[in-house]
């Protein structure tokens, strides 16, 4: 079940770490590839959001429509952190200080550290092209001009497990964000 008060959170701390503002392309890498770290250390991705192909490399669906104002925001949300996006930018709100940042553990905020000492200082173009490379991102298809889906499966596959484990892995992701939503619906 996807998090928006967490991917914002996650939003915010790269954002930080970049002095405020940031080409949303790179942030979105930025996400993209800390779900992908979280995944090959603990087995499950930080936001619950869903990825897919596009011709700009993967993203996280729900969190590229909130960068792209196409998705209402809700309270503690996206539009509580992040700017609207201008000139192919995006910025902080308010600052991300680590009491501001409580949808996060300890857990992410060491993903987060380590997908930003990796690829922090790339470009927005150099870590597009990063994630184009099929020995980096093999789970991305060019969805020529349009998008595809990538499975969690997919990409565990991409980060070595087997195809099996693969399975159940996707499974048991998918597993927990039903219990999650069974868990948030009010009656």
């Amino acid at each position: 079940m996807f998090n928006e008060q967490k991917a914002a959170q996650i939003a915010a701390w790269f954002l930080g770490k970049a002095g405020g503002t940031m080409p949303h392309l790179k942030l979105m890498k930025l996400m993209y590839l800390a779900e992908r770290e979280s995944m090959a250390k603990h087995g499950f991705p930080m936001t619950g959001d869903r990825f897919v192909a596009m011709p700009h490399g993967p993203v996280l669906s729900l969190t590229l429509n909130h960068i792209n104002d196409q998705a209402p925001s809700s309270p503690g949300g996206w539009d509580d952190w992040i700017s609207d996006k201008a000139n192919y930018e995006v910025g902080l709100l308010k600052n991300p200080d680590s009491d501001a940042l409580d949808e996060l553990s300890r857990a992410d905020l060491e993903v987060l550290e380590t997908t930003w000492k990796r690829f922090g200082s790339m470009s927005k173009y150099q870590i597009r092209d990063y994630t184009h490379d099929s020995k980096n991102c093999p789970e991305w298809k060019d969805p020529e001009g349009s998008s595809l889906p990538i499975t969690y499966e997919a990409v565990f596959e991409a980060l070595g497990f087997s195809a099996e484990v693969s399975k159940a892995m996707g499974g048991e992701v998918r597993a927990q964000a039903a219990i999650a939503k069974a868990l948030s619906v009010s009656v």
